[in-house]
């Protein structure tokens, strides 16, 4: 018996006030309506005329800096310029405002010490409030004040406001919370960004054959093949069965490329000349940007491509210009495939990747990052434990990162987004992360954003048009075992727009129609799927500001397929709570067959009886029946959306060398002794594995047996038998042989026997072909 998972691990149903009390029930009345409203004070400092000249050479080096109680923003300065133009926005959270005045002094940068230019001054309570879609306020021109208050040259424009975190300004402003993060690199770090996933296409290279090879040595047999390069993926061709100068393959080639296409594919023709000596033959290299694209499976043109060999003269490559040799292929970009690059079962986006084919979107989704508490340190900063916190949420080709809350182990993000839907059977994927990169980060030598949990949610398991307002916790599996990271608060409403629409894509197949026609093996989805999460982690590496490379890994579940013994375990009681449901029944079965309850054995006879004399009711009765059971199910329907399970997935039952093996990299880096017991309790396993596939395979070969005459006595007994068979069901009516077989099937225990039955020890006598196995 499994112990219940701790209350901690559990999902818990919340009732946040959102959208500023808009939402009542399921009703959706505004923009940004799923998250808690949090109210800003905005300043928005433009530009300056007329400053006063400070320094001894008769120049000005302006700068303007906003200061709130305790808080203290800064724009960049300009040198030696009267008339600066800044065109900053700062954002004071009003939950911490520890003052009733905001003041805005302009300065002049110097050396020693900044020289006090003029100041504007404003009273909290006389500032307007914005709300969106009201058009953005006007700024205005106010003259500077000395510290007397007495007006002094120079002019400031600037507007002040409060509003929320709808605003236009507030993902560009400077905000109060990240005060200590200085540096604009930094800042760029913590903002609130939307990224998009390159476009990936299947690159199909079929080389066909090469003509008037010319090897160096013409006194042998040329084993060539073909070595086709693509940015870091290599794949090669097999050796040529016709060994000549004229060489055939016919081989197909499969790459993944991202739009843009910045490198061509590298092809070059080389004859294997010694165990571990290639000679190149010939080299062409094919821009993708002229290559074409199919939508379906119409076969493309082929082309001869030539080939060109550079010959090495005093230590310099040059073109050889009379060499001729060409090679035959067919190169297009597949636009009928889905890319792969997540894990099957977490898939997000299932469209093919030509935009002719996609089908009308069918909803939207809609998720509201609320907030996080309970938070781990996840590292130490002047002495004390402390955690930067973002979210990542990934769903089809758009990344959503929300601003970074610096020190708090219960950020406060507030933060929505929205996606268009094509498939209701897809899964959006939540991520929260730490950011190592605010403090001189990226110096210190490649440190990476660590992560504290994720969350997924299938669309599938939302009912539409309901918000759903709930606190995941946040699990990650440790080499000491699982551990609780925090939690994470998220309100998501899924809209469907044509409940038509959606209900058809259920009869749909899962991937585009080229996956069935001209399907992949899975070696090469593996392939595949690994390059293309390689580009996409490269490409959003490159954004700016940057989505690391291990976050993107992380989302994308890179790493998943590896051998761990904890998921083997939690696989197989998966299989085994699958079939429980059969076992069940066949043990209902067995009990009616013991009349264990008279009474109930009596009614099955009963029914039995019926449906043997109307045999039209058979299949009535058993839909009506599950009918009945879906109706009756529907009281205990699920209320919530599904979450991280520990107890499904072990990893709270997990011995500690079972996730050290989990842990270890790939080659292994453990002593021999430890590798060694990994091997050996491998083998016991596989070797019980090895068993019970056996088994099964004996069964069907027995099976196959029943008429192959591998035994002659045993076939004829079965040939004579179903000889006899149609004769008897030939004359008698059906209704008579089923009602017999049926009856003798439930017959009282007195008239069984504890042997096994005849036709079972028949079955078991049947020989398999283990007697060839070696």
């Amino acid at each position: 018996m499994q112990r219940p998972p701790p209350e901690d691990f559990l999902l818990k149903e919340t009732k946040p006030h959102l959208g500023g009390g808009k939402v009542s029930g399921d009703k959706l009345t505004s923009t940004y309506d799923l998250v808690e409203q949090m109210l800003y004070l905005y300043v928005r400092v433009v530009k300056a005329k007329d400053l006063p000249a400070k320094d001894v050479t008769g120049s000005c080096d302006p700068y303007a800096e906003v200061k709130l109680g305790n808080y203290k923003g800064t724009t960049r300065h300009f040198e030696k310029k009267t008339n600066p133009e800044w065109n900053q926005v700062f954002a004071f959270s009003k939950d911490r405002l520890q003052a009733s005045v905001l003041e805005v002094t302009v300065k002049d940068k110097d050396v020693v010490k900044d020289d006090f230019i003029g100041r504007v001054w404003f009273d909290l309570n006389e500032v307007p409030k914005r709300v969106p879609p009201d058009s953005p306020l006007a700024p205005q021109w106010y003259r500077l004040e000395d510290r007397k208050g007495d007006k002094v040259k120079g002019e400031l424009m600037l507007a002040v406001w409060m509003g929320t975190q709808a605003d236009e300004a507030f993902p560009e402003a400077w905000h109060s919370d990240a005060a200590t993060v200085g540096g604009s690199d930094a800042l760029a770090n913590i903002r609130s960004k939307v990224y998009l996933s390159p476009k990936l296409w299947y690159l199909r290279v079929n080389v066909i054959e090469a003509q008037d090879l010319q090897p160096t040595d013409k006194g042998r047999y040329p084993e060539v093949f073909v070595k086709a390069i693509l940015g870091n993926q290599a794949l090669r061709t097999r050796i040529s069965h016709s060994r000549s100068i004229n060489p055939m393959w016919n081989e197909d080639l499969m790459f993944v490329a991202a739009e843009q296409f910045e490198e061509p594919l590298i092809l070059s023709v080389e004859d294997r000349v010694a165990p571990n000596k290639d000679e190149v033959l010939g080299r062409c290299a094919i821009p993708l940007q002229y290559v074409e694209k199919r939508l379906d499976h119409k076969p493309v043109n082929t082309r001869w491509f030539n080939l060109e060999r550079h010959i090495v003269v005093e230590g310099e490559k040059k073109k050889d210009t009379k060499f001729s040799s060409r090679i035959h292929m067919r190169v297009c970009l597949e636009g009928g495939y889905h890319v792969l690059d997540e894990s099957t079962h977490y898939s997000s986006d299932l469209r093919p990747t030509a935009k002719q084919l996609w089908k009308s979107g069918i909803g939207v989704l809609e998720l509201g990052i609320l907030n996080a508490h309970g938070l781990m340190p996840m590292k130490t900063k002047d002495g004390r434990g402390t955690t930067d916190a973002y979210c990542v949420a990934k769903y089809g080709q758009k990344w959503v990162r929300t601003r970074t809350i610096i020190d708090s182990f219960a950020p406060r993000w507030n933060e929505q987004y929205t996606w268009e839907v094509f498939d209701p059977c897809t899964v959006i994927t939540i991520g929260v992360f730490d950011n190592c990169h605010l403090h001189g980060g990226d110096k210190a030598g490649g440190a990476k954003d660590s992560k504290i949990g994720k969350v997924r949610i299938r669309l599938s398991t939302l009912e539409t048009d309901r918000v759903y307002t709930h606190s995941y916790p946040l699990l990650v599996l440790h080499p000491n075992g699982v551990k609780k990271m925090g939690e994470i608060h998220l309100a998501v409403r899924f809209t469907c727009s044509s409940l038509l629409n959606m209900m058809h894509m259920y009869s749909q197949p899962l991937l585009p129609k080229m996956h069935y026609i001209h399907p992949l093996t899975v070696s090469q989805l593996d392939s595949l799927r690994h390059q293309a999460t390689q580009i996409v982690s490269m490409r959003l590496s490159r954004a700016e500001p940057p989505l690391r490379k291990e976050v993107v890994e992380y989302m994308l579940d890179v790493g998943s397929h590896m051998w761990s013994m904890r998921r083997s375990k939690a696989n197989f009681f998966r299989i085994m709570g699958v079939l429980g449901g059969l076992i069940a029944v066949g043990k209902w079965f067995d009990q009616i067959c013991n009349w264990r309850s008279p009474v109930t054995t009596i009614l099955i006879h009963i029914l039995f009886i019926i449906l043997v004399m109307y045999p039209e009711l058979i299949l009535p009765t058993i839909f009506l029946y599950l009918f009945l059971i879906g109706i009756w199910y529907y009281r205990w329907r699920p209320r919530q959306p599904p979450h991280m399970d520990t107890r499904l997935s072990h990893a709270d039952s997990a011995h500690p060398d079972e996730l050290d093996e989990e842990f270890d990299t790939f080659p292994t880096s453990r002593p021999n002794d430890i590798v060694r017991m990994r091997y050996d309790r491998l083998r016991s396993i596989a070797g019980r594995i090895q068993t019970v596939v056996g088994d099964l395979a004996t069964q069907g070969e027995r099976l196959q047996s029943l008429l192959s005459w591998r035994d002659p006595r045993a076939t004829s007994l079965f040939v004579l038998f179903c000889l006899v068979s149609a004769v008897v069901l030939y004359v008698t009516p059906f209704q008579v042989v089923a009602l017999l077989t049926g009856i003798y099937v439930l017959r009282h225990p007195r008239f069984r026997h504890k042997l096994p039955s005849v036709p079972l020890n028949f079955f078991r006598r049947l020989p398999a072909r283990t007697d060839c196995m070696l």
